[in-house]
């Protein structure tokens, strides 16, 4: 076998590979990116889900992705849900992304960290329709630094 077709093969595989650890079965799964001037306490990323099934079970998590400059070994965020009959929940959620030590509990190479944390397990959306799920930074700064991108993810519950 030539050197070509050993090469050839190898990335056949890794492509593979990385096709196969890309597929969640995610219902949903967007991020947005916070911006170079950081996150500013009245942005709030903002997305919109059609949900059209209320019978099967889904898991809820809110994507992280940051530097290791990051300051904080937490992160509190405001969440609102608005529903598609018109009301509106409201949550505030901590974020542990780092253990007592100062170890990062988020994923990656280098500077930056990607941590994608459960925030429901096994819910039932209560109506179908469209859902605006709004993540809002809620620390004691105006402007936040080092936080890159959030998102949500949501899945069929396994």
């Amino acid at each position: 076998m030539n050197h070509t077709k050993i090469i050839g093969y190898i990335l056949l595989v890794f492509s593979a590979i990385f096709a196969y650890s890309c597929s969640t079965g995610a219902v949903y799964d967007q991020n947005r990116e916070v911006g170079k001037n950081g996150w500013y306490k009245n942005d709030a990323a903002r997305f919109d889900v059609e949900i059209n099934d209320t019978v099967v079970t889904y898991d809820y998590y809110i994507n992280l992705r940051h530097t290791v400059d990051y300051r904080y070994s937490n992160l509190y965020v405001f969440m609102s849900t608005s529903y598609p009959n018109g009301n509106i929940g409201r949550d505030t959620v901590e974020f542990v992304l780092a253990d007592k030590s100062g170890k990062w509990y988020g994923k990656g190479w280098g500077d930056v960290k990607d941590i994608s944390v459960p925030i429901v397990k096994g819910m039932k959306f209560p109506l179908k329709g469209a859902y605006t799920f709004q993540i809002q930074q809620a620390m004691r700064v105006d402007t936040l630094k080092e936080i890159n991108d959030i998102g949500i993810r949501i899945e069929h519950s396994k």
